[in-house]
């Protein structure tokens, strides 16, 4: 490079590069990612950006001391040149061959010869010498080298229309020892060859290219090289004539460019997918994303959405539409990276005249015929990074489109990637696949069968599509009928039909096969899993491995999408694929093995439940947990809300690993772990569940033929009956379990039954019982030297106490119990205590003292978790600012309430809520919201059912009815109210 004060003095082989790079791209500006690509290709050094910036600053001091100043700029997305085109020998050379061309065509021969002369001349060397150039670059440099030899061919091609034979002889057979091969060079120097009467040498030389060109490529040469090889043995007199040569072959500036359409037809019946095809027109329309990956499960419709979007979009593709499948689901038939580029560029009229090794070559010749184009480069089924970044264009014209079972995110760490996942259609969009096929009329005789085929059928695209293809084999056949095999029998065998080799089981097989040992076993051991969602703990037990690699094989799992991320580190299987894992289970592992596998499985829970069990609720001892395949490490830290809420994500998997214990044959395991998991209930709610739980745990104990387990088992499902208000089906439950403990003599179950049993009284308002219930249990927790069942008991006293409106015998038992909690260090027991003691004071009147108190036991209900009683505890705070007349304070404390119960699936402390949501309406004077708040409150009645309380939202409505003149109505709603008063043993009020 020259500028005013002499030649600019680069060092090393990078800053001339570079200089190099800007001036191809001048006038735009390039960005540092390509300017990256250029100096150092796919695998630059770490510190690339910043020793790019070093460059940069050298480079500016070398053109500054040479005279060119402030040549180089910098913008924000990269470096700019900014110079004069016409000082950039490439851009001047390629102008001049431009013009000299339209010269030949219009026959100035004489002045396009010349013309070419001057452009020729503008070499010295090959373009880059002395320094490298990599990805786009070298792509570049290869079509700048073509540009340069088209231009010798015309330049000898107007030579010779002027005649000069001799001269062509000689310069043409130095052009032929650099490149042999080149048909247009031969058929110039056959036709000099005869002109200067060298026939015999001419017919040689194309003998010499006809053998070249059939062993290495199987071809002959082109049919205008075999014309003029007939007219020079005929010879012919038109060769004698001076003219164009008869041989032409275009020169790249201006062979009209091919336009690929190489996309197979679309997918017959594809419905849907309107989220990610609008996703796909987002990622095509947005100027930054120069790559979007379609990536989901096997099965799951990848290859149908990006066909369907492509023929689509194909109108925003003007240069054409390439396709390639990559085979990556089996890396032993996997396309390479250098078959692959190979392909789009004979779909871009190039062919492959490199070797088996020159892939650079061929990314950067596929990097400058994309540059300037706007193309959609269709991947399929790409099984590695590797294989696609070669195919990443060299601009975001042109859009490459990635499908595959794996989620590729290395590719963002080189380009941006915006990335589509794929996962089972929406239920509607299933029944719109089915209605496509069967057509409305079928599908609207079996609406709801065919809504259970969709779920059968995981709602994934082939499934549906076979169980389509087998109905409409069958016309007359119900949807019923298919729907009865699939979930009475082998499912997978079911979604096949014969003569497709797309059924289920093998798509699902090239994904499982290539998997590594480990992640294989951890595959296979989940197959065995009787839950619906796991985490690297579990899955480490059940699969012996340690955590590290549970966590790696399920990463494998996650990138193949053979299991799914729903949160953080907690995966699950879809469920077609999960029967796929448990048959592998079954095909891969012994029996032996597979109830090994089952055991850590069961020892893990066991395990885990007892540890959760110590933090959130440690006075809960009556089991001593013993297993074969203690776990290495635990999911969570000691600390109670980690422990809840690692519960929370297993909760759906309790009552199937309880099943799955006592089908193998260990009714402990289950009864213990129900034991062991109450305390999770009591903080979190769920009571249905919870019911069902401790039903199967009390047919655990029964089975294990443990009296004592029988008893505590009863206890507890008694209590779940309580938490769901059902007081006649608690105490019936609970005399049981009394009877069971009694008979065995377990004095300290049988005090926590008779604690359970006062509960139960108190909650069906037969206080004197309940009282004397509470005596009993205290006199036996004291006698057993039972701290936590004295401060348990004398809090529930407490409770008992308030309600029946005695506040000042209510403080005494609550005050001790709170001191005994605090002794005991049970902050738990503590926040009840509180609680019992600020409904006292607010009972009192006492606003300040009763606030003060509920504080303090929402502080500690938030620190251990307990969701469950924090709700009451606000609805607590909102009955104490309702009493002071603050009726916004209290609207928020009961709409917290509300969202809480309503989360923990709370229907007794929802209905709380709502009805005194109601009744500040009813102070307010908003009779609407009134209405809806206390209409809502009897329907939460519904699910737990509580005379009383439902009493008084009748009596709330009767007011609300009266306000409004609705005589009847209010009668009505009084009347309900005064009934159920009654029922409840409490006057109307």
């Amino acid at each position: 490079m020259t500028g005013p004060a002499g030649h600019a003095v680069f060092t090393g082989n990078r800053q001339p590069a570079l200089v190099g790079l800007l001036a191809l791209g001048a006038p735009d500006t390039i960005s540092k990612t390509w300017l990256v690509d250029g100096l150092w290709g796919d695998e630059p050094p770490r510190t690339a950006v910043k020793t790019l910036h070093s460059h940069i600053a050298r480079l500016r001091q070398a053109l500054d001391e040479c005279g060119l100043v402030d040549l180089v700029h910098t913008n924000d997305s990269g470096y700019q040149l900014t110079i004069d085109l016409g000082l950039v020998d490439a851009h001047r050379f390629e102008r001049e061959v431009r013009l000299a061309r339209a010269e030949l065509g219009d026959g100035a021969d004489t002045a396009a010869v010349s013309r070419l002369h001057r452009a020729l001349d503008l070499w010295r060397g090959d373009a880059f010498a002395g320094a490298e150039a990599y990805g786009w670059a070298a792509g570049e440099l290869i079509r700048l080298e073509e540009v340069r030899l088209a231009a010798f061919c015309d330049l000898w091609d107007g030579e010779l229309r002027l005649g000069r034979h001799v001269a062509a002889v000689g310069e043409l057979q130095r052009l032929l020892a650099r490149y042999p091969f080149h048909e247009r060079l031969v058929g110039l120097a056959l036709l000099a060859l005869y002109r200067c009467g060298r026939t015999n040498d001419a017919l040689n030389l194309y003998h010499l290219l006809r053998v070249h060109l059939r062993e290495e490529l199987g071809a002959e040469p082109c049919s205008e090289l075999a014309v003029l090889y007939v007219q020079m043995l005929r010879r012919d007199p038109v060769l004698d004539q001076h003219g164009p040569a008869p041989v032409e072959v275009s020169s790249p500036l201006v062979r009209p460019r091919p336009r690929p359409a190489e996309l197979p037809g679309p997918v017959g019946h594809f419905t849907g997918r309107s989220d990610e095809l609008a996703q796909l027109d987002a990622a095509a329309a947005d100027p930054d994303v120069q790559v979007v990956v379609i990536s989901g499960a096997a099965g799951m419709g990848k290859t149908a959405l990006a066909v369907q979007w492509g023929h689509r979009a194909a109108a925003d593709f003007p240069d054409g539409q390439v396709f390639l499948d990559l085979r990556g689901h089996d890396p032993a038939v996997a396309v390479t990276p250098t078959e692959a580029l190979a392909h789009v560029l004979a779909g871009l009229d190039q062919p492959d005249r490199g070797g088996p090794d020159d892939g650079l070559g061929r990314v950067g010749l596929y990097r400058s015929l994309t540059r300037d184009r706007r193309m959609l480069i269709l991947a399929d089924n790409a099984g590695t990074v590797a294989q696609v970044l070669p195919l990443v264009p060299a601009n975001t014209d042109t859009l490459l489109v990635v499908t595959s079972r794996h989620r590729l995110t290395a590719l963002k760490t080189h380009h941006a990637v915006k990335v589509v996942a794929l996962d089972a259609l929406r239920p509607d969009e299933a029944l719109d696949l089915l209605d496509s096929v069967l057509g409305s009329q079928r599908l609207g005789r079996e609406p709801d069968s065919a809504a259970e085929l969709v779920e059968l059928c995981d709602r994934m695209p082939l499934a549906l599509q076979i169980a389509a293809a087998k109905l409409t084999s069958r016309p007359m056949r119900d949807i019923a009928d298919l729907a009865e095999e699939l979930s009475t029998g082998e499912r997978l065998d079911e979604l096949s039909v014969e003569g497709d080799s797309r059924n289920l089981r093998t798509v699902f097989a090239t994904a499982y096969e290539v998997l590594e040992p480990v992640t294989a076993r951890v595959f296979r051991a989940l197959g065995l899993h009787p839950g619906a969602t796991f985490g690297p703990h579990l899955a480490a037990s059940a699969a012996d491995v340690t955590p590290t690699a549970a966590r790696q094989a399920l990463d494998e799992l996650a990138a193949v999408h053979l299991v799914t991320e729903i949160a953080n580190g907690r995966y699950r299987f879809h469920d077609l694929i999960g029967l796929y894992a448990r048959e592998c289970a079954q095909r891969g592992e012994s029996e032996q093995a597979r109830a090994d596998i089952v055991d850590r499985i069961l020892d893990w829970y066991l395990t885990v439940a007892d540890a959760a069990n110590k933090i959130v609720d440690r006075g809960r001892d009556r089991v001593r947990v013993a297993v074969a395949h203690p776990p290495p490490t635990l999911p969570f830290r000691a600390d109670a809300d980690r422990a809840l809420s690692f519960l929370d994500g297993e909760r759906e998997n309790l009552l199937p690993v309880l099943t799955c214990a006592m089908d193998h044959g260990r009714p402990d395991t289950a009864w213990q772990m129900t034991y062991l998991v109450t305390g999770f209930f009591d903080s979190r709610g769920h009571w249905t569940q919870r019911i069902q739980l401790c039903r199967l745990g009390l047919a655990a104990a029964r089975a294990a033929g443990d009296p004592v387990a029988e008893g505590l088992m009863g206890s507890g499902l008694g209590v779940a009956y309580v938490t769901t208000r059902s007081f006649d089906q608690a105490l019936t439950t609970l005399n049981q379990a009394l009877e069971v403990l009694q008979a065995h003599g377990d004095k300290r179950g049988e005090a926590h039954v008779r604690n359970n049993i006062a509960v139960a009284l108190a909650g069906a308002r037969r206080f004197p019982e309940a009282v004397d219930a509470y005596g009993q249990a205290l006199a036996l927790h004291l006698a057993e030297g039972n701290e936590l069942g004295v401060a348990l008991t004398l809090s529930n006293l407490g409770d008992a106490y308030v309600r029946m409106g005695q506040a000042d015998l209510a403080l005494d038992h609550l005050s001790r119990a709170l001191a005994a909690s605090r002794e005991i260090g049970n902050p738990r027991l503590e926040a009840v205590a509180l609680g019992g003691l600020g409904q006292a004071h607010r009972d009192r009147g006492e606003w300040e003292l009763a606030t003060a108190r509920f504080h303090d036991a929402l502080i500690l209900r938030r620190q251990t978790g307990d969701r469950r009683y924090q709700a009451e505890t606000l609805n607590n705070l909102g009955l104490t600012e309702f009493a002071r007349q603050q009726f916004t304070s209290a609207t928020e404390y009961f709409l917290q309430a509300l969202t809480l119960s309503r989360q923990q699936a709370d229907p007794h402390q929802e209905a709380i809520a709502l009805a005194n949501l109601g009744r500040i309406d009813l102070a307010a004077g908003d009779a609407a919201a009134a209405g809806e708040h206390l209409s809502l409150a009897l329907s939460a009645r519904e699910l737990a059912p509580d005379p009383y309380e439902t009493a008084a939202i009748h009596r709330d409505l009767g007011q609300l009815a009266a306000r409004t003149e609705r005589t009847a109505q209010a009668r009505h709603h009084d009347e309900l109210a005064a009934e159920l008063f009654g029922q409840a043993g409490a006057e109307a009020r």
